[in-house]
């Protein structure tokens, strides 16, 4: 027999609260994959060999939208420092004319939930993310790739905890990324993904499927440097269930900001970008610093 503490209990009161408000699209109001990671050279892959990169976030939000895009009334915060280590293998191996490559993503989270005046935090591993794709170069200046990533609930998760850094689910998500580059011209990239997202087996709650994309613009003011903006596009095609009913509770967000790359030319490159959220329905409004960052053996 599982026994409630004092504070379970007034965890459990509060996701209540929330959900029966109508206002969380997708489960806990969140997605598996962190939307607007990617900056610069979405779509343009390496030559073959094995390259570590790295996703840093600092995200912030004190505003919780119901679905008509107003503030609820409650005291809410939400803190979230992430660093993501990723291990891209370039293969030398061609499939449908694509250059094959494999990738995963293991993401280190510190989480700070606040509501009405209560605060729970967490540390640990979030979810896995595995990647298989195929990656074109169709120019010296045009690159795409497409392919599919895994999400796998290997991060901690309590039903009853406001700060989960886990989702305690799979998806499954599509992608197709393009990236147009030009060390002293016009830079534009996007990825669109799709989300395919499997039940909560601990709540019985299956989280909708979700359209979304990443893009940024540019231009390149030397062959080293790259400034412009970027963001990314959120919404949610189809509704939540419980227990095998549709209970709607779509979620929408934008987000714009700037953006800089330095590349050196071999191997190496940093970018930096800011991003504010707006237009957002069912979900948390904040914003975001991202800094994105790939070092060559």
């Amino acid at each position: 027999m599982t026994v409630c503490t004092p504070t379970k209990l007034t965890l459990a009161a509060t996701i209540a609260m929330l959900c029966s408000s109508n206002v969380l699209a997708t489960e806990g109001g969140g997605s598996n994959y962190p939307m607007g990671a990617e900056n610069y050279l979405m779509g343009a892959l390496p030559p073959p060999g094995v390259y570590p990169l790295i996703y840093a976030q600092h995200y912030s939000a004190d505003e919780f939208k119901d679905g008509s895009g107003d503030s609820l009334p409650i005291d809410f915060d939400l803190e979230a420092n992430v660093l993501a280590p990723r291990l891209v293998w370039v293969t030398d191996k061609t499939i449908l004319g694509g250059q094959l490559f494999a990738a995963a993503l293991l993401p280190l989270v510190d989480l700070d939930v606040s509501v009405n005046g209560f605060s729970q935090s967490n540390k640990g591993v979030g979810d896995l993310d595995l990647t298989a794709a195929l990656s074109y170069h169709h120019s010296p200046n045009l690159h795409s790739a497409v392919g599919f990533d895994l999400f796998v609930p290997t991060g901690e998760y309590d039903k009853n905890d406001l700060a989960n850094i886990g989702r305690n689910y799979w998806a499954l998500q599509a992608v197709y990324a393009a990236s147009l580059v030009n060390p002293t011209g016009l830079n534009a990239d996007v990825k669109f993904m799709y989300d395919y997202n499997f039940e909560n087996d601990d709540t019985n709650y299956k989280s909708g499927q979700e359209f979304h994309f990443d893009y940024a613009v540019g231009w390149g003011v030397s062959p080293n440097w790259t400034v412009g903006v970027g963001g990314y596009g959120y919404k949610q095609v189809t509704g939540d269930e419980v227990n095998g009913v549709d209970i709607g509770n779509k979620g929408q967000a934008f987000a714009f900001g700037p953006s800089i790359k330095y590349d050196n030319g071999k191997g190496f490159f940093l970018s930096v970008k800011y991003q504010k959220e707006f237009a957002v329905e069912n979900r948390p409004e904040g914003d975001a610093l991202w800094i994105k960052t790939i070092i060559p053996f």
